[in-house]
């Protein structure tokens, strides 16, 4: 008798949610040729077939090769009660520590951008307190009691009416590296205030919304023309050398053709250590918009990367061994004229080796060592210690004095999923959490999903639901003890 064959490879199963519900459900990672698909099927809402990459052996590369032992926090801020992604907070089921920690110190915009996860805007006028703002910084020291990577973010945190002094908070703390996350508009339009900025270095880091150099591109994006805006920006940071992260939100059809264009614009500043391509998803003020069509996936975006560049390959954008998911990677060195990648010739034995998931060169000697080793030919122990400030940080990475933070150039991709691509095994190892004033950090993706606004409400009605079927199940007699026995 010949059995029938299934089309694709069955590869992995995992958890996620429906799309329409979002309760959880179950799912499957299947391999179809060179497209690997989430599979999962709501018992009210049917079945969904997501496309999660579309080179399957770059995702496997992630499953099996570029992985890490997890790495936790100094403590849990929640209880297991309702099961992922219910519990956010960090909970004891959360498998990754805080690589970066983001810290929203306002809902307020000066622009109304279409792609916003955070819906802002200038209509909204609330700004977070300082004290709550130094009760978020407090939680996050309390998990991870030096934080590697602080990001102030919004709305435009630049628009808070105590900026500077939850910077000199922010500094007062043992966090090694804060960023801005800003639309550039002030540091454009007030040198004054760039100067001031200036007087935080080192440590701060300016992470610059630069999704392209054209405004015809930009009104689709953020509802404004800014390409002027954003060169004026980039010369103020130029001329007081503060770090500087172009940070390009890629949709397809109107941008991504474009990236290649956008790494070639930082690499001729000194001041840009890197650009972070971040596709869009689904979530926020985004939802008007069709996300199957437009959504790109972690593999699409590498080969863009490799096509348009003029700089790194395939070879040159690995997975992030903390979530390989979510996150990949490429560094080169900038030497004079020559820009030279540099992960291609690591391998990953030499990636996974570091003592932490953001893996920080100037703290790793073993990390140094590999490096000196590759360009012992070509530079002096002095010229390499200048030229490789750091290395292989799966978030931006962190400047110190006697580096030359200004050799190095970092392309990172950021794929925030949403409720259509969302895979609970990925959230579970994600590093990108979300302050709260109450002690909790919440992984980025949860909180925009579940607890940002109006969605809370809705999070509360699916716990509802599960605490009254967990307390049906336990009035029937001996199913409480079964379970206990079954740990």
């Amino acid at each position: 008798m010949t059995r029938k064959n299934r089309p694709w490879l069955f590869y992995d199963t995992t958890a996620s949610v429906c799309t329409t519900c979002l309760r959880q459900v179950e799912a499957k990672i299947v391999i179809k040729g060179d497209n690997v698909y989430l599979d999962k099927w709501c018992p009210a809402h049917g079945s969904e077939r997501i496309l999660i990459a579309d080179d399957a052996a770059y995702y496997r590369l992630g499953r099996e090769v570029y992985v890490k032992s997890p790495e936790m926090p100094d403590q849990f801020n929640t209880r297991m009660v309702h099961g992922c992604p219910y519990d956010c907070g960090l909970c004891p089921d959360h498998m990754q520590h805080s690589c970066l920690s983001v810290v929203e110190i306002t809902e307020q915009c000066n622009l109304r951008c279409p792609v916003c996860y955070a819906e802002s805007g200038p209509e909204k006028q609330s700004h977070r307190s300082l004290a709550e703002v130094e009760a978020m910084f407090d939680a996050i020291v309390a998990n991870e009691t030096e934080p590697d990577v602080v990001q102030l973010s919004g709305g435009e945190p630049t628009l808070h009416p105590d900026f500077f002094a939850i910077l000199d908070a922010a500094k007062s703390r043992p966090i090694r590296h804060l960023m801005i996350n800003t639309n550039g508009l002030r540091l454009a339009r007030e040198p004054e205030f760039v100067a001031r900025l200036a007087s935080y270095k080192p440590g701060i880091e300016i992470y610059l919304q630069f999704d392209s150099l054209h405004d015809d591109v930009l009104q689709q994006m953020r509802g404004a023309d800014l390409a002027e805006i954003h060169e004026r920006a980039l010369a103020n940071l130029e001329a007081h050398g503060i770090s500087t992260t172009l940070v390009m939100t890629v949709k397809r059809g109107v941008n991504d053709e474009q990236i290649g264009e956008v790494i070639q614009h930082g690499l001729q500043y000194r001041c840009v250590r890197g650009v972070t391509l971040q596709p869009v998803s689904d979530v926020g003020r985004n939802l008007d918009f069709e996300a199957q069509r437009h959504r790109l996936t972690i593999s699409e975006v590498r080969r863009r990367v490799a096509e348009q560049s003029g700089v790194f390959t395939l070879d040159d954008i690995v997975p992030v061994p903390c979530n390989p998911d979510t996150l990949a990677m490429g560094y080169a060195v900038k030497l004079g004229d020559e820009v030279l990648p540099l992960t291609r010739h690591l391998g990953p034995e030499t990636l996974l080796a570091g003592p932490r998931n953001t893996i920080v060169f100037e703290r790793d000697p073993a990390m140094k060592e590999a490096v000196f080793k590759l360009f012992s030919t070509n530079h002096s122990p002095v010229s390499q210690a200048n030229c490789l400030s750091a290395l292989l940080c799966c978030l931006p990475t962190i400047s110190a004095p006697d580096l030359g933070y200004e050799n190095v150039f970092r392309v990172l991709i950021v794929q925030f999923m949403d409720a259509a691509n969302l895979d609970l095994r990925a959230l579970k190892k994600s590093c990108v959490h979300f302050a709260q004033p109450d002690g909790r950090l919440i992984p980025f993706e949860a909180y925009n999903l579940f607890y940002r606004g109006e969605a809370l409400a809705r999070t509360q009605v699916i716990q509802a639901e599960i605490e009254q079927a967990t307390a049906r199940r336990q009035a029937v007699p001996g199913v409480a003890r079964v379970i206990d026995e079954a740990g």
